[in-house]
């Protein structure tokens, strides 16, 4: 940790091995809405979880956190077990007073190979975390700071935004919010993906096609 602080508080399970990396890819061309409907519209997280400027985009495999409202100590220790690709989830208990995130962490976040971070609470240095390009979902931003007690667990199973996470499972975050997919049904969604997403196209061009029709009868 980068921090000096006791972590005997704190709860460290081992991380599970990530995901394929032809999985994390497969998924990368989709929107979040479209995997969501690939899971029948279940496992996205509640619109209170979101993008913290605009063009946000991650996939990637869940790195869980738990820890106490308005404390980080459990996000320090977990950066430490972070892989290049990882998405930090963290259960911040819904806290609206006091951020758990801010621009040092992201600047951690970064140096680790973290591609997003998604927080059930808030964060902090919304524009200097924006300048270094690090995407995060949050429930929104307070300029109060974090203590550094715990306790806390580490790659645990959390609940975000009223949706349970499981270490390893892939997470897709855009503009529109934030999905959740079990490790399990990451290969038969990536399959329903392609069905999604040739249907969309086919009903495009038919619609742009009727469009055009109509435009040239008018002539």
């Amino acid at each position: 940790m980068f921090i000096d602080a006791a972590t005997t508080s704190l709860t460290v399970s081992p991380r599970p091995t990530n995901p394929v990396t032809e999985l994390v890819q497969g998924l990368k061309p989709y929107p979040t809405a479209n995997v969501g409907d690939a899971m029948d519209r279940l496992n996205l997280m509640d619109t209170g979880i979101a993008t913290q400027w605009a063009t946000g985009r991650c996939v990637g495999p869940a790195l869980t956190v738990l820890t106490r409202e308005g404390d980080n100590l459990a996000i320090h220790r977990a950066l430490d077990d972070a892989e290049p690709g990882d998405v930090l989830v963290i259960n911040a208990l819904g806290g609206t007073t006091r951020a758990v995130f801010g621009d040092l962490l992201a600047e951690i976040c970064l140096a680790a190979g973290i591609v997003g971070v998604v927080i059930d609470g808030l964060t902090r240095d919304r524009a200097a975390i924006k300048e270094l390009g690090l995407p995060v979902w949050a429930r929104g931003v307070s300029p109060a700071g974090p203590a550094k007690y715990g306790p806390g667990a580490v790659s645990v199973p959390v609940a975000c935004g009223g949706t349970v996470v499981n270490p390893g499972d892939l997470i897709t975050a855009d503009d529109d919010g934030v999905a959740v997919i079990p490790t399990e049904r990451a290969e038969g969604v990536l399959r329903r993906l392609a069905d999604i997403d040739k249907f969309e196209e086919d009903l495009r061009i038919r619609i742009r096609n009727s469009t055009a029709a109509a435009l040239t009868s008018t002539i």
